[in-house]
């Protein structure tokens, strides 16, 4: 494409376009003409962008094309109606198509825990590596650390404190998975090497039935949400590497948003397993009865992800913008 040619052939529709956008009312006809403007003005743009990218030419007419779309459109306000159809549509089924990553995550990471906790817990010598024989005595006797941790604080306080921590560990997960992944892969080993830890301290005292009781109930919900997080962040990085017939930067635009829409569907994830470690975990109820309620919330938000999320990705929703909502461009051959 002859740049110069091709700005000189459409300048005058652009001039015009910026004109008709600049008066405040508008004849029926110069309605009708700002539309076909707007069509064509988004269609030079996937041209430039495409076939002779300039940043100066692209800015100009990016800026011109959201105008315009915005007087076409109107503005668009968010609704009640938006926050029930993300929960009922768009987060479950980004959840659901990332499944292929988060679940390796999970599978992995797992392992990983329950061999780091078996290594620390057959290895007296790796135990002293990490406190003092009396500090050791201490965090995993009857009333000890770990036993005392989750009530330590008053419940609600402790929740809170709780859900930002997991939030923030969630949201560095997919907003690091950008650089490749490997961020991502650090935060994820660090989390297994403090749940391997306390395993492996907890089974050398013969005190990890203790352990698993104070755990399973919020982290079976807890670990699969940063689990999610983690499976996307490592998406968000291969899309980095392979965007796959896309363009990287409308493969990293795509899965970028809904990452973002991910970060705020596990925020509340998060908050739930964040009441029951809160409120459930230190609780007075028998352990059998603390861990029913962490394997019922966790099968539940399965079930939320498969039907609902399966049901909803099967119907094309992907987690990103309505195609309304999407910058105003039209796919061309470069």
């Amino acid at each position: 494409m002859d740049l110069d040619v091709f700005v000189t052939a459409h300048r005058a529709e652009w001039d015009r376009l910026d004109t008709l956008l600049r008066r405040r009312r508008l004849t029926g006809a110069e309605a009708d003409e700002l539309v076909a403007l707007y069509q064509r003005a988004a269609t030079h743009l996937s041209l430039i962008q495409s076939s002779a990218p300039d940043p100066q030419l692209t800015g100009r007419l990016s800026q011109l094309v959201a105008r315009a779309r915005s007087a076409v459109t109107g503005t668009r306000r968010a609704s009640w109606r938006d926050v029930t159809d993300f929960l009922a549509y768009g987060f479950p089924a980004a959840v659901y198509r990332s499944r292929r990553w988060w679940i390796p995550t999970a599978l992995l990471s797992t392992l990983v825990a329950a061999l780091l906790g078996w290594w620390v817990g057959a290895n007296p010598e790796v135990q002293a590596s990490l406190a003092a024989p009396d500090e050791l005595r201490e965090m995993t006797r009857p009333g000890g650390e770990y036993e005392t941790y989750y009530s330590s604080h008053p419940a609600a306080s402790f929740a809170a404190q709780v859900w930002t921590n997991n939030a923030q560990a969630a949201a560095l997960c997919l907003i690091l998975g950008v650089f490749l992944g490997l961020p991502v892969l650090w935060v994820l080993f660090l989390n297994m090497l403090n749940l391997g830890i306390g395993i492996g301290l907890m089974a050398s005292a013969g005190r990890l039935d203790i352990f698993l009781g104070l755990v399973l109930p919020h982290g079976l919900l807890e670990l699969t949400a940063v689990f999610v997080a983690a499976g996307t962040g490592l998406r968000l990085g291969w899309t980095v590497i392979d965007p796959g017939p896309r363009t990287r930067r409308t493969a990293l635009a795509e899965e970028g948003r809904a990452a973002v829409g991910m970060a705020i569907g596990l925020a509340l994830v998060l908050f739930i397993s964040g009441a029951i470690e809160g409120f459930v975990t230190p609780s007075g109820l028998p352990t059998w009865a603390r861990i029913s309620i962490g394997v019922a919330a966790e099968l539940a938000f399965l079930a939320y992800v498969y039907v609902l999320g399966g049901r909803a990705a099967r119907a094309g929703s992907t987690g990103d913008l309505d195609a309304a909502e999407r910058s105003a461009t039209v796919p061309t051959a470069a």
